[in-house]
Order: structure tokens, then C-alpha cells, then sequence
């Protein structure tokens, strides 16, 4: 968003840690969920998209038949910002 502040990396780090199975590469943060089917795979993507659109915060998806990309990064800040961290634990909380 415009405006947003970017993290300073050793804290966009110590927000990384506190999310399992989250990573930053190339300054973007990342995590791969695995499903049993394709059905499984699609009602979790439909249900990231709700959720970006209602926070006006998209990240980048990789669909595969059982398995999912997720990207967050705030490209107006030029990287992480906290809003990144807020968004990818709400999408913990929809694959939990």
C-alpha cells in the first residue's frame, strides 16, 4: 500500500521466525501448502482470495494440482512490511 513502512530485516527475521514454515527469500515471504486433491488445493485459494480482497493485500499464488505457493510483499515499500506478516498469519489460520 502506499505509505507502507519497510521492515528493517533483522525485524521482518524475528517476525519470520513466528510463523512455522514461513521463509524470506529474495525479500519476499513464503510458504508452500500441501493438500490431499485438487478440490482441497482450489477452497483454499478461493479462500486467500476473499480474505486479500477484503484486506486490500494480494500475494502472489503458485496453484498446483495438491499444493500451494504463497508470496507476500509490499512492492510499493520495496519489501516486507508488517502488513505482509499480518496477512501471511491469517492465511496460517485458514489452512488451520
Amino acid at each position: 500500500r502506499n505509505g507502507a513502512t519497510r521492515l528493517a530485516a533483522a525485524e521482518a527475521a524475528a517476525l519470520a521466525a513466528s510463523l512455522p514454515g514461513w521463509a524470506i527469500i529474495d525479500g519476499a515471504l513464503c510458504k508452500q501448502f500441501v493438500f490431499a486433491d485438487f478440490d482441497a488445493t482450489m477452497a483454499f485459494v478461493n479462500a486467500i482470495a476473499f480474505v486479500a480482497r477484503s484486506q486490500d493485500h494480494h500475494p502472489d499464488l503458485g496453484v498446483h494440482y495438491a499444493r500451494c505457493e504463497v508470496t507476500f510483499a509490499t512492492h510499493d515499500a520495496g519489501g516486507l512490511t508488517r502488513n505482509d506478516f499480518i496477512c501471511a498469519a491469517r492465511t496460517e489460520r485458514l489452512f488451520a
